[in-house]
């Protein structure tokens, strides 16, 4: 079992930044992909971003390219989100989830673990 736990959501205006992290506990925590995923009311969840177990190899969705990035600290059992030129559609609860596949798709089925969530709005 791993439990995830995120942090560092919150409210911020277009254009701003915020950085989420996850902090994992239980299974050897370099054993997993990380991804970050996102869901906004009404919705379903989508992939954000994906780090390989070290860190070499990171994969985001296109709406989020070159905005977002995704790292992780293998010593502090800990994933990070940073996300920089926020725009409103960003709004949504941020989803951290680890996936025992080294290279899962972008399909949340294929994660094995889940956060419980954090809310990250973005007004206008």
């Amino acid at each position: 079992q791993v439990q995830l736990v995120e942090s560092g959501g919150g409210l911020v205006q277009a254009g701003g930044s915020l950085s989420l992290a996850c902090a994992a506990s239980g299974r050897t925590f370099e054993a997993y992909t990380m991804g970050w995923f996102r869901q906004a009311p009404g919705k379903k969840r989508e992939f954000v971003a994906r780090s390989s177990w070290n860190g070499g190899s990171m994969f985001y969705a296109d709406s989020v390219k070159g905005r977002f990035t995704i790292s992780r600290d293998n010593a502090k059992n800990t994933v990070y989100l940073q996300m920089n030129s926020l725009k409103p559609e960003d709004t949504s609860v941020y989803y951290c989830a680890a996936a025992s596949k080294v290279e899962p798709g972008t399909s949340d089925y294929e994660y094995n673990y889940w956060g419980q969530g954090t809310q990250v709005t973005v007004s206008s």
